[in-house]
């Protein structure tokens, strides 16, 4: 296992090696399948279930050695979104029986097959679903470069399309032409702005084509008008905005824990904005960057060895630089100097390292930044209600950053995406910092009787985020409390009161990831928005669809693949497609909790949660199972193995 994998990455590597060797899958050999999965350091989720047996094994969808174009499976049969509750898949098959999809075609063809719907005046359901279909995965087929250079193509073309194509009149071609422009300008817009003048020339040059033919057809003047006002919108900067914004060193979770910054509402990262991050050496000194959060390694590295040639403490010049990620275990991980945007992907104790090759192995993890006194928790002082609440917000605040097509991003492209997924693995790290918060809490209270008040406190914490319908932090809550180092601690758990243990033998089975994690889907499936989906779920339904059915045969396209996978990003917009509102009036001392709660302190190498479980209650006073009697004891296994075979 290569070093610095985390238990997503694990998980999905088992997944891939399974479908690969069953032969489900398959890419073209300059397309996605070729790019390498980015290498995200967060620890996500500490188990994930593979595959259910009950779905028999990955099957081939067609033969690579067949002349024939491709036939697909049905889209609502075989290759059904494991994301959608039974309830749910039920109402999408009503929806779409008379959706028919596109054929296996080239993606320039597929282009052509949407501006024909649209054109032909085909606008219902059907084609407002073909065309968002087309916006949220066509970065998987067909570039956006390579689009936009279709669609002006289009719009100049007279008569016929092409052979095979109806011939539509040069005004319904061009306002085919326009709308899809338009949707694609919408769907992309906030991505679109942070690339300036390159964005900008498509809405450019399409307006000046447009311009031109007024003329000859005069139905277009509102759609020339609506180009204009798209054009001044992803127009570049001016220079007294890029000052203002440079001034603007945006915090990550763990960068210089200011209260004034992080008391603020959180808004989307773009690789254009900058913070300041350490970078530490061998010897464990640092040197303090400012830096793009797109910026390459290779540009890093420049920064370092700058620092580093005017440092007093640095004997001798640096020479050949690597930039080493090192988890707070030991894990250690190399970048190359290519990668970019390496912070977002940073474990929630991973450090940034640079070092000469020689010193790679010798590099030490940092030691541990907590020191707090035995009972000196500043969640004892803190009231469930308020503390779940602060959990709710910042949770919406992170999971609303996240554009559509960050998820399409992170599965399908890894690396080699055009924009990167920053602000989704800002929410997958929360979910690590979540869930290794509440062990180290607990475990690092000494006093029994407050042990047991803060495991009452954990479990209505989670009872009301459930209740607010915030799922990720729930699960996060949920899975921490689920964990080895605090789950083997008998005396403990013992002295929880019954309605406690019988609640969390609810919340646990809503985790169990048994018959594809059927119980959550089926709570999934009660709710109605606004609410906060368990995220790294969600990859893992995108990872599986990915990777159990081929997107390409030859140079075809398979669309009704495509179709699942909107399908999905579509499931993403409708939890957030109502604004989250609370009811509760923030206490006197809010602002703290708030501050807590978006700065929160933890331990997450899971050796030393245990080494610190053992002092508390040492293993010659644990009954023969290690886990707590609310746990079921197919879970507990399943947890113990899974947790076991990570730290291995």
């Amino acid at each position: 296992m290569p070093a610095g994998m985390k238990p997503l990455e694990k998980f999905l590597k088992k997944q891939t090696t399974a479908l690969t060797r069953a032969g489900g899958f398959g890419e073209k050999a300059t397309g996605t399948g070729a790019s390498r999965r980015r290498a995200s350091l967060s620890r996500v989720v500490p188990f994930f279930r593979e595959t259910s047996p009950e779905s028999g094994p990955a099957r081939e969808v067609f033969s690579p050695d067949t002349e024939e174009a491709p036939c697909w499976p049905s889209a609502t049969a075989d290759i059904r979104s494991p994301s959608l509750s039974s309830d749910e898949q039920s109402s999408e098959a009503s929806l779409d029986t008379s959706w028919t999809p596109l054929p296996a075609d080239t993606p320039d063809n597929l282009a052509l097959a949407l501006l024909d719907s649209v054109a032909g005046k085909r606008y219902g359901n059907c084609t407002e679903t073909l065309l968002d279909d087309f916006m949220l995965t066509h970065p998987i087929f067909l570039a956006s470069d390579r689009f936009q250079q279709v669609l002006l193509q289009q719009f100049g073309v007279e008569g016929s399309a092409g052979e095979g194509w109806p011939i539509w009149d040069g005004a319904e071609r061009k306002q085919a032409v326009l709308s899809v422009a338009f949707r694609f300008l919408d769907t992309y817009r906030e991505l679109l702005q942070e690339e300036g003048e390159r964005s900008n020339s498509f809405p450019k040059e399409l307006y000046l084509c447009a311009v031109q033919e007024l003329s000859q057809f005069p139905e277009l003047v509102e759609d020339v008008l609506k180009l204009q006002r798209w054009t001044e919108i992803l127009q570049c900067p001016s220079e007294e905005d890029k000052e203002i914004r440079k001034k603007q060193v945006r915090p990550l979770f763990r960068h210089f824990r200011r209260i004034d910054a992080c008391l603020q509402p959180r808004e989307a990262f773009r690789g254009s904005d900058e913070i300041f991050c350490r970078v530490y050496t061998p010897d464990h000194s640092y040197v303090t960057i400012r830096s793009r959060l797109s910026c390459r390694v290779g540009e890093i590295l420049a920064l370092v060895r700058e620092k580093l040639q005017y440092s007093e403490d640095q004997p001798t010049q640096p020479g050949n630089l690597l930039l080493v990620a090192v988890t707070s275990a030991g894990e250690k991980a190399a970048f190359r100097p290519s990668d970019e945007a390496v912070f977002t992907t940073l474990g929630v104790n991973t450090h940034l390292f640079a070092c000469e090759p020689s010193e790679l192995e010798s590099l030490l993890p940092l030691p541990e930044e907590i020191h707090w006194s035995p009972g000196d928790s500043k969640l004892h002082d803190m009231s469930a209600e308020e503390v779940a609440t602060q959990l709710v917000v910042f949770d919406w605040e992170l999971f609303s950053c996240v554009h559509e097509v960050e998820f399409v991003c992170y599965v399908f492209h890894g690396e080699q995406a055009r924009w990167r997924p920053l602000n989704l693995e800002l929410v997958l790290q929360r979910c690590s910092e979540v869930q290794h918060w509440v062990a180290t809490e607990i475990l690092q209270c000494q006093s029994l009787p407050k042990r047991v008040q803060l495991l009452r406190k954990f479990i209505k914490i989670a009872a009301l985020c459930k209740q607010q319908q915030d799922l990720l932090s729930f699960l996060a809550v949920v899975l921490g409390l689920d964990n080895p180092a605090v789950s083997r601690l008998r005396l403990t758990w013992e002295g929880l009161p019954g309605k406690f243990r019988k609640q969390f033998q609810q919340f646990e089975s809503i985790a169990d990831p048994s018959r594809n994690h059927k119980s959550y889907r089926d709570l999934m499936g009660s709710l109605r928005p606004p609410l906060i989906p368990f995220t790294p779920l969600l990859l893992k339904d995108l990872t599986f669809l990915h990777e159990s059915c081929k997107s390409f045969h030859g140079e075809l396209v398979n669309f009704e693949k495509m179709h699942k996978v909107a399908e999905m990003v579509r499931s993403i917009r409708r939890y957030r497609s109502s604004q989250l509102a609370l009811d509760a009036e923030p206490s006197p001392s809010h602002l703290q909790t708030k501050a807590y709660i978006r700065q929160l302190q933890v331990i997450d190498n899971q050796n030393l949660l245990f080494e610190m479980s053992c002092k508390l209650e040492p293993k010659d006073m644990l009954p023969p199972t290690l886990f707590p009697v609310c746990l079921s004891r197919a879970t507990a296994d399943f947890v113990y193995n899974t947790q076991t075979a990570g730290n291995g």
